[in-house]
């Protein structure tokens, strides 16, 4: 049986994909290197950032997401009904602007052709050596990066009835892992950002769409997909930032607008929020996590190469303790470090330099 909420050094998931492997896959789109040849590549890489995840001494490992194009891929290679055309997103920050989302939209009845995480977990049992983590994009995320008015309408009349199949196939994954032993399952859910956003809700609401509806609807589809899941088995987190890619964001704002209905009423274990930059807004909302659920407090950020100072992130971690009870406690970076695998702008050692601080800081709070 996992030991719940005592994971004090985490981390969202994603790593920089090493050039080697950026490599290997663009000869693969090129058709220029086997798909075996691909995968030799990606083992070798995983295994070294597992090593390098136990060296330093972080509590979950992961493996770096380095099979996946994007944090939320997997669903299309592994769902047939997704077609290659993508939603528009405003990103913010370096290089910002429209541009499209690497989810692909709905076109099509969706059917389950495979696992989504059938070709990752079989490395990571066999090498992780230590607890891991296996990610998995909610329902949620789809309702608005998938669902394409004049596409998608044509196969789900609404958002909800595409949320009802989303939430089926990720529930049927999570009980799959859980039947391969995995021990802590993390969904990612960045779009509930949308609903904290006062530009975003405005936008939505000029489109005729009720964005605290919508909140409620991705809160019922994801807790849907943790229905009948043996949960004395497994640790269930939730991570939710405002977007990550190639150190771009794409919504603003604190958790005050969504934190009574997603904390109170999401049915995890644990949330990994993002608490980087004033763009996240204060601890306060804090106050409504339920008694018994943890936060891990994405203090580290992994858009940029600066590193944070320890005293820093400490006296921060004491200020969120005022709201949270600090035995509920744990901190990581705000979000992965390559979301998408191109990465954020910042190099392999810097990540290791924040990860390393994460430990550092988990170590000198909790023990």
């Amino acid at each position: 049986m996992p030991v719940k909420n005592r994971y004090r050094a985490d981390h969202v998931g994603s790593l920089l994909r090493p050039a080697e492997l950026l490599e290997a896959r663009d000869a693969f789109a090129r058709h220029a290197v086997s798909e075996e040849q691909l995968r030799a590549v990606e083992n070798r890489a995983i295994r070294k950032i597992l090593q390098r995840q136990r060296d330093i001494g972080l509590d979950i490992l992961s493996d770096g997401e380095l099979r996946r194009g994007s944090w939320l891929t997997d669903m299309a290679e592994a769902v047939e009904g997704f077609v290659r055309e993508r939603v528009v997103l405003d990103w913010k920050g370096p290089g910002g602007g429209p541009e499209e989302s690497s989810a692909n939209a709905v076109g099509g009845k969706l059917r389950q052709h495979r696992k989504l995480t059938a070709c990752e977990l079989p490395l990571l049992r066999q090498e992780a050596r230590a607890p891991f983590k296996v990610t998995l994009p909610a329902p949620s995320n789809f309702m608005i990066s998938s669902y394409k008015p004049g596409l998608t309408d044509r196969f789900y009349e609404s958002r909800a009835a595409l949320l009802q199949d989303l939430a089926g196939i990720i529930r049927q994954e999570i009980q799959w892992l859980i039947e391969q032993g995995v021990i802590y399952i993390q969904l990612d859910a960045p779009y509930y950002s949308h609903y904290l956003d006062p530009e975003h809700r405005e936008k939505n609401i000029s489109e005729g769409r009720d964005p605290d509806r919508e909140l409620a609807g991705g809160i019922a589809a994801d807790n849907a997909a943790l229905e009948g899941i043996p949960r004395d088995q497994v640790n269930v987190a939730m991570h939710v930032c405002r977007g990550n890619s190639r150190s771009r964001w794409f919504t603003e704002g604190g958790y005050d607008l969504i934190a009574a209905k997603l904390f109170e009423e999401m049915n995890v274990d644990r949330f990994l929020l993002e608490f980087d930059t004033e763009r996240s807004g204060s601890f306060e909302p804090l106050r409504r996590i339920p008694r018994g659920k943890s936060v891990v407090l994405g203090l580290v950020t992994t858009k940029e190469p600066r590193l944070e100072s320890k005293d820093e992130v400490r006296r921060r971690i004491d200020l969120a303790a005022k709201c949270v009870p600090i035995e509920n406690l744990a901190v990581s970076p705000q979000c992965g470090f390559a979301s998408v695998a191109a990465g954020n702008l910042l190099s392999e050692d810097d990540q290791w330099r924040k990860l390393d601080l994460v430990v550092e800081v988990a170590r000198k709070v909790w023990g």
